[in-house]
């Protein structure tokens, strides 16, 4: 599996989002950006605006999580602006087929995610309309959180409900992601890792990014 890291900005500081964009350029694959209402999940981040403000500061793809209600009416627009992913919850989307079908129609790849307690069996006859599969390895809303365990065998489980099908779907992983659980998540078969405080409280983004991809890489 070809390993891709995708720094959160949700752990960068929010007055110099530019400025941390620019600390991973060169060795990120995608910059993770948080979308967060204050009602799907209990904070609140940023939106469209800032998003539009960060396509044009940085080479890097933007890879949108949106955790909000209603992202049938909003996902559409984030695609539609350029980012290279949109991923929608599967708790919150009510017409998801509907919805990840206009993601990719937008020129984006669709993403699905899944908080910790929701089964992925559930969702396994989507996967055709699902370029990327998002399992929330912590609850979603904060960052900083201690990375769930509980979740990697939901990780083994979507890698083989993949296999199956035959797709190319991408199989990411947010949430406590670090030098310490990055070879675990690896091992059990995502090749997509969100990583924020990993990699911007480091002295070095930049090398902590390439540590993790070179960590990811051994499992």
């Amino acid at each position: 599996m070809a390993v891709q890291i995708s720094p959160s900005i949700l752990s960068a500081d929010f007055a110099r989002l530019a400025e941390e964009a620019a600390r991973v350029e060169g060795v990120a694959d995608w910059l993770h950006v948080d979308v967060m209402d204050n009602h799907f999940v209990p904070n609140l981040t940023l939106g469209l605006p800032v998003v539009e403000a960060l396509l044009r500061a940085t080479p890097i793809p933007i890879d949108c999580h949106l955790m909000i209600e209603d992202p049938d009416r909003w996902a559409p627009g984030y695609a539609e602006a350029g980012a290279g992913s949109v991923t929608i919850h599967a708790e919150a989307s009510k017409a998801p087929v509907r919805t990840l079908r206009a993601i990719r129609q937008a020129g984006a790849r669709s993403g699905f995610a899944l908080n910790p307690a929701t089964s992925v069996e559930v969702y396994e006859d989507l996967l055709p309309e699902i370029d990327m599969l998002l399992l929330m390895t912590v609850e979603p809303g904060f960052g900083g959180q201690r990375f769930l365990d509980v979740v990697l065998p939901k990780v083994t489980r979507a890698r083989a409900l993949i296999e199956k099908h035959g797709g190319e779907i991408w199989l990411q992983v947010d949430g406590g992601v670090s030098a310490e659980t990055i070879e675990r998540c690896a091992a059990a078969g995502a090749d997509v890792f969100v990583a924020g405080n990993a990699v911007y409280a480091a002295d070095d983004p930049a090398q902590a990014v390439r540590d993790l991809r070179a960590l990811a890489r051994l499992a």
